[in-house]
C-alpha cells in the first residue's frame, strides 16, 4: 500500500530524531545515521522502494538547504586569510584521495566518467564530522582546527567547481573531449563570475564610482532587503536567495546545491545591520540578534528539519542484497584503506613542509581530514540517483568506504590526543590541555 505524502514524512522526521539521539549517545555525526535508517527501514518495507514526487522534491530541497547552510557558516574574511597557509594542506590533502581512488575505481571498471564521479566523491573533507569530535576533546579552537577548517573549505569549492564540470559531461554518456571540457568550464567560470560580481558589487549597501549612480541599485543594497522591518523576514529573504542563485547555477547546467553554497558563502554578517539617519549624519547600529537568529534557523532547517530528509532518502536507494554487497566488500576495504593512508600521509607531509606545523600538529591535520560526509553524499546522490553514472557496485563501495572513514575520525583523533598534547605542552611551557566536560555532564548528554 503506497503511503501518504504525509506519512511519509513523519516517517522520515521519527527516524531523524531516533538517529539524532542515537548520534548525542555515540557521539558519531547523525548523517550516518540517517543513511543507516533509511536502509533499514526500505529493507523491512516501512518505507516504498520509490518514493512519491513530494518526497523526492523535499529531498532536493534539503540539499540546497545544507549546502547553503556550510556556505553560510563560513566567514569569507577568514578564509581568505587562511588561504595562504592552508593551500597546501587543500591541494595535496584532495590530491592523494582522488588519485586513489580514481586508480582504483579504474582499475575495477575501466570507464572515465564512473573513476571521475567516485574520485569527487571521495574528495571533500567532512568539516562537521571532525568539529564535532576536536570539540569533544577540547581542541575546537587550536590551531589544527583552524587549519583543518580552512582546507576542508578550499576543498569542498574545489570539488563543486569540479562537480559543475564534469557531471554534464558524464551524465551526456558522451566521452571526455577537449571541446566539451572547454565549453563546460567556460560556463563554469561564468557562472563563478556572475556570483562574484553578485558578492562584490550587488549585495554590499554603498556602490562606489559609477555603480553608486544606477537610479535604484545605487541607493539599495541586500541590507536594505534582511533589515526589513527590523530583520523579522531576513530568514526568508536568504533563502530566497539560495534558490535564486541555485536556479541560476542550474539555468548554466549545474546542480542547485553549486550555487546555494556559492550564496552562503558571499553573504557576510554585515549584511545584517540596521542603519539609521540622525538629522545629517548616519549612523550603522549593529544587530548581532538578527544575524544569530537567522543563522540558527537555517541550520535547524539545514541539519534537522529539511536536510536530513535528503540523507534519509538516498539511504533508501540502497536495497540490501547479500551477493552484492559480498562483491564490493573486497573493493570498499581497497578503497578504505588507500584513502586513510594516503590522506594522512599527503596531508600531514603538506602540513608539515608548506604550513610550518610540527609533526604532531600535521599528524592531527591527517587524522581530522579522513571523514567523508555532506558534500561526499551530495555528490553520490547527484551521479547515482539522479543521472545513473554510477553502477550499485560503485555507489555501494563508496558508501561503505565512507562510512568506515567517518568512524575512523574520532577514534585516531582521541587516540593522536595524548601526543599532541604532550608536543603542546613541550613547545610551549604554559600550555595547559582543555579540561574534558566532567562525567556528569556526558551522561546528560552536554
Amino acid at each position: 500500500m503506497e503511503l501518504h505524502p504525509l506519512v511519509h514524512l513523519a516517517v522520515i522526521w521519527a527516524a531523524v530524531f531516533v538517529s539524532v539521539v542515537a548520534a548525542k549517545r555515540t557521539r558519531m555525526t547523525p548523517v550516518l545515521y540517517f543513511l543507516f535508517m533509511g536502509f533499514v527501514m526500505v529493507n523491512t518495507g516501512i518505507l516504498p522502494h520509490e518514493s512519491n514526487e513530494f518526497i523526492r522534491a523535499f529531498a532536493e530541497l534539503g540539499i540546497i538547504f545544507i549546502m547553503f547552510a556550510l556556505g553560510f557558516e563560513e566567514s569569507t574574511d577568514n578564509f581568505i586569510d587562511s588561504v595562504k597557509k592552508s593551500w597546501g594542506i587543500a591541494f595535496f590533502g584532495a590530491l592523494g584521495p582522488f588519485a586513489v581512488t580514481y586508480f582504483i575505481a579504474d582499475h575495477i571498471w575501466g570507464q572515465t566518467n564512473i573513476s571521475l564521479m567516485c574520485a569527487l566523491a571521495m574528495t571533500a573533507t567532512a568539516v562537521s564530522l571532525t568539529m564535532v569530535s576536536l570539540q569533544h576533546e577540547g581542541l575546537q579552537k587550536s590551531v589544527v582546527a583552524t587549519r583543518i577548517m580552512t582546507s576542508a573549505v578550499i576543498d569542498d569549492i574545489a570539488s563543486l567547481v569540479a562537480v559543475a564540470i564534469v557531471v554534464p559531461l558524464a551524465a551526456g554518456g558522451e566521452e571526455l573531449t577537449l571541446a566539451g571540457v572547454v565549453s563546460t568550464a567556460g560556463k563554469a567560470v561564468l557562472f563563478f563570475v556572475i556570483v562574484v560580481l553578485i558578492g562584490g558589487f550587488i549585495f554590499p549597501h554603498r556602490l562606489t564610482g559609477w555603480m553608486g549612480r544606477i537610479p535604484f541599485l545605487g541607493n539599495y543594497g541586500v541590507m536594505h532587503l534582511l533589515t526589513f522591518d527590523r530583520g523579522r523576514h531576513a530568514t526568508i529573504a536568504i533563502m530566497f536567495i539560495a534558490l535564486t542563485v541555485g536556479l541560476l547555477a542550474y539555468y548554466f547546467g549545474f546542480h542547485p546545491a553549486v550555487g546555494a553554497y556559492m550564496a552562503g558563502l558571499v553573504l557576510k554578517e554585515e549584511y545584517f545591520m540596521i542603519e539609521s539617519d540622525v538629522g545629517i549624519i548616519r549612523k550603522t547600529r549593529r544587530t548581532p540578534r538578527i544575524f544569530a537568529e537567522t543563522k540558527k534557523i537555517v541550520e535547524t532547517s539545514a541539519f534537522s528539519l529539511v536536510g536530513p530528509v535528503f540523507f534519509v532518502e538516498l539511504g533508501t536507494k540502497i536495497v540490501f542484497d547479500a551477493d552484492l554487497i559480498m562483491k564490493v566488500l573486497p573493493y570498499a576495504a581497497a578503497l578504505w584503506i588507500g584513502v586513510f593512508v594516503i590522506q594522512i600521509v599527503s596531508a600531514g607531509l603538506a602540513a608539515r613542509y608548506t604550513g610550518q606545523m610540527n609533526w604532531s600538529q600535521s599528524m592531527m591535520v591527517g587524522f581530522g581530514m579522513l571523514g567523508r560526509a555532506e558534500l561526499a553524499f551530495v555528490v553520490m546522490d547527484i551521479a547515482y540517483v539522479q543521472n545513473a553514472i554510477l553502477p550499485d557496485e560503485a555507489f555501494f563501495m563508496l558508501m561503505i568506504a565512507a562510512f568506515l572513514l567517518n568512524i575512523a575520525v574520532p577514534m585516531t583523533i582521541r587516540w593522536w590526543r595524548p601526543h599532541y598534547e604532550a608536543e603542546e605542552k613541550r613547545m610551549i611551557p604554559h600550555y595547559a590541555p582543555p579540561k574534558s566536560p566532567p562525567p556528569s555532564s556526558r551522561k546528560r548528554g552536554v
